[in-house]
């Protein structure tokens, strides 16, 4: 699951990480008074219009837009809330925005070559230690991707211990590490420290801040004020239930609808850019059936688990859910019936074929427990459902799907 990054500012603040007042807007008329409001106690006039989608590349987008005026924080929201943001992570069709936030401008010191003075710091588990690490780095501000691809030996990782958690030792030395100096070590120590616990806390999956910057200095802070003015979380979903203030800042209109739609049938459904639907049980078995379909030259629109004891009621739904996507123009069904039989699956799929009514190929392939009664009743449903074939194994389905596609 994820939130979007005023609500992330919110959760780090909740925390004593420092990060510059905001306001959260749906409308283009409540810009004018939330840049007020804003810049008030700020001492400045310049606050930040930041697009509120979940995809990256906003600021070279045009969606992240610095104002120095009431009707400059105008603008800048009229412009974001009336049109579609398209961007390397959207794809062609673009995000619509229903959410502006409008945030306190920062002073970003420069350092010695004259650069912001801006850091990466995130929290995610390493998929090879499978342990909890931290992970930073002084070139923040940009995609960590692009910084591991061209500069590895800029990241710093950390491995944090799974019972005592991450230690002030570890923080201070990564600290020193990154380059900051004075007061501003303790201040970087106390958000890693605060960042990791909020981490475990909430059960996230990637907890991540960049950039983490430095402001410039004031007589009240002269090493200057460590600062997160923008942030990530995704969650565990399968741990929401026991955070409900967690669960309820999820934003469904950011999600594919078809996969919202799915989530409430307990499917798993991700929506890919190909032709041939898939409707398979289990996650490794639907992977193998995406590759199969390419290895054919065949292009999978979506994967789609309907897990281990699918019902005909989710069947039907699931059906339905590929089918909503316009561009697919025919299905493979790669079922193992292993504690449900294959010919009980062979019957809800032929019902639920029926009363959705298919007029594009439908191609079914069986293995496990009664498979030969399971193909039977395939078999004699073919004159009912003129579309449907049945395959004898995987790579015979994928080679009929892709050729009944053309």
């Amino acid at each position: 699951m994820k939130i979007h990054e005023y609500q992330a500012r919110d959760l780090l603040a909740s925390y004593n990480i420092p990060v510059p007042a905001g306001e959260v807007i749906t409308s283009a008329d409540q810009a004018v008074q939330a840049y007020k409001s804003i810049v008030k106690d700020a001492g400045s006039t310049l606050a930040v219009v930041k697009a509120q989608v979940f995809a990256g590349g906003r600021g070279k987008a045009g969606f992240v837009k610095l104002v120095n005026s009431p009707d400059e924080a105008l603008e800048a929201a009229k412009f974001m809330l009336s049109n579609k943001m398209v961007s390397a992570q959207t794809g062609a069709d673009g995000l619509e925005v229903n959410k502006v936030l409008i945030a306190a401008g920062v002073d970003i010191a420069n350092r010695e070559d004259g650069n912001p003075d801006e850091y990466y710091l995130a929290i995610t588990t390493d998929r090879n230690s499978r342990v909890n690490t931290l992970i930073a780095s002084r070139e923040g501000g940009v995609e960590i991707e692009q910084v591991a691809h061209d500069n590895p030996d800029a990241i710093i990782k950390t491995t944090i211990h799974p019972i005592l958690g991450l230690q002030p030792y570890q923080a201070r030395e990564v600290a020193f590490k990154l380059g900051f100096k004075g007061k501003q070590i303790g201040q970087a120590v106390k958000i890693m420290l605060a960042l990791a616990k909020l981490y475990t806390d909430k059960d996230c999956s990637i907890a991540e801040i960049n950039p983490l910057v430095v402001t410039d200095a004031t007589e009240a802070n002269p090493h200057g004020q460590v600062m997160a003015i923008d942030a990530k979380f995704n969650f565990d979903d399968n741990a929401t239930f026991r955070h409900k203030d967690i669960a309820a800042l999820y934003d469904p209109t950011e999600d594919n609808p078809a996969e919202v739609r799915a989530s409430k049938m307990g499917l798993s459904y991700i929506a890919l850019d190909g032709n041939i639907g898939c409707l398979v049980n289990g996650a490794g078995l639907a992977m193998a059936t995406m590759d199969t379909i390419k290895l054919f030259d065949g292009e999978p629109a979506n994967f789609l688990d309907v897990g281990g004891s699918a019902t005909e009621e989710a069947v039907t739904e699931a059906f339905r859910i590929i089918l909503s996507d316009e561009a697919v123009n025919g299905i493979l069904v790669n079922i193992f019936g292993g504690i449900m039989r294959c010919d009980i699956i062979a019957q809800g799929i032929v019902n639920a074929a029926k009363e959705i009514g298919f007029t594009i190929p439908l191609v079914v392939r069986l293995e496990g427990t009664n498979v030969d009664a399971g193909r039977k009743i395939l078999e004699e449903a073919a004159g009912d459902l003129p579309t449907l074939q049945a395959a004898s194994d995987l790579g015979d389905a994928a080679q009929k799907v892709v050729a009944a596609v053309g």
